[in-house]
């Protein structure tokens, strides 16, 4: 466990974050931001990026919500990460999370799952096995992904969303709140409704 973090991004998600840090007792030294509205966020220090080098060195994660920002921030920086896991979330000794993801309270990941980087799994989703989840994905409160599904980078599956088994979600695609996805889902599509139907494309990241 890492002994020394700091957080980017001083934001509504940060607070969650900070609190998953906290349960594992882990001490965060400061939180960067590019525009500081204020000196501290939950009693953290907050500091412009531009201050880091007054900063003693240590592990570094990204604590904003939006998925094409986090994966500008990660290219940025090109530090190393580390990754944040409630203790109250249930992850299967069987799956693997990589670097810069966060999994938040009451979240359950089965066997064989593999999270990308940078990921988020918020509050009571459940990614169930052999799920494939691509870096910068959001995988929002209260989704359900069945077994064998697989979401391409950066896409964002909305609060309340269910996945069935073997769906393959493409990249930078939204799934919208509560939507039921029954077939597979194009990259850079938008997603709503039960069952779930394409509304729109993104034209770009």
């Amino acid at each position: 466990m890492d002994s020394k973090v700091y957080l980017y991004g001083a934001s509504g998600h940060c607070k969650v974050v900070i609190d998953v840090l906290q349960s594992n007792n882990q001490e965060i030294q400061a939180i960067f931001d590019d525009y500081p509205q204020s000196d501290f966020l939950l009693g953290i220090p907050v500091a412009s990026f531009k201050e880091r080098s007054s900063y003693a060195d240590g592990k570094m994660l990204i604590a904003i919500g939006d998925n094409s920002i986090r994966k500008k921030i990660a290219e940025y920086l090109g530090t190393a990460f580390c990754s944040a896991l409630h203790p109250k979330a249930i992850v299967s000794q069987y799956s693997k999370i990589d670097v810069g993801s966060v999994v938040m309270a009451g979240a359950v990941i089965n066997a064989a799952v593999e999270i990308g980087k940078h990921c988020i799994i918020n509050t009571g989703a459940v990614v169930e096995h052999d799920c494939l989840i691509a870096n910068y994905v959001h995988i929002s409160p209260n989704a359900s992904l069945a077994g064998n599904v697989s979401v391409g980078e950066g896409s964002h599956i909305g609060i309340g969303a269910t996945v069935i088994q073997g769906i393959k979600i493409g990249k930078w695609s939204i799934i919208g709140a509560g939507a039921v996805i029954l077939t597979d889902v194009p990259d850079y599509a938008v997603v709503v409704g039960n069952p779930g139907k394409i509304i729109k494309f993104k034209n770009n990241e």
